[in-house]
């Protein structure tokens, strides 16, 4: 099989020559206005707008979880618990919860948790002994590995023997 060679086709001088004609500006609408001065009046009131916005204000919502071992974390953003844990390849996360737990009822790497807007979740990691959580006057719902559960402050998330509280 033979390539066929193609050339380009061929392209002016983009070079102005001495016979370029420049085309006069269009005459303003209004006395002493140009098409187009309205867009640039908006984009420098937009400019001026954003310059003067109050800057954006942090997360005002913060969990804390209260573990039974008295020990507390705030949530930053997502992040594990267990006895060790340990995030996949590829994945990532904010916070790694490492527990005491010698009676190793708790996975090494038990339990997900993050923040979707302003609303704390949880995920059960297939851990061996399972999540439940027990909202502050609810129904205790055992947590289905792999799926993810809103939870509210007050709620007590049992993993293995051990336990957190919501706040």
């Amino acid at each position: 099989m033979t390539a066929t060679r193609v050339r380009p086709p061929s392209v002016a001088d983009p070079r102005p020559s001495d016979t370029t004609i420049v085309e006069p500006l269009p005459k303003p609408a209004v006395a002493g206005r140009f098409p187009g001065d309205d867009l640039v009046d908006t984009q420098a009131m937009l400019i001026e707008s954003i310059e003067s916005a109050p800057p954006v204000e942090e997360r005002t919502v913060r969990y804390t979880l209260s573990f039974s071992s008295g020990d507390m974390v705030e949530v930053t953003g997502s992040g594990l618990i267990g006895r060790r844990p340990i995030t996949q390849p590829g994945e990532a996360v904010d916070q790694l919860v490492a527990l005491n737990d010698p009676a190793r009822s708790v996975s090494k790497t038990h339990l997900e948790f993050g923040l979707e807007g302003d609303e704390l979740w949880i995920c059960d990691r297939y851990s061996g002994n399972g999540t439940v959580a027990r909202p502050l006057g609810g129904v205790a719902r055992q947590c289905e590995a792999g799926r993810r559960y809103r939870v509210t402050r007050g709620t007590r998330v049992e993993i293995g023997d051990q336990w957190f509280d919501v706040g």
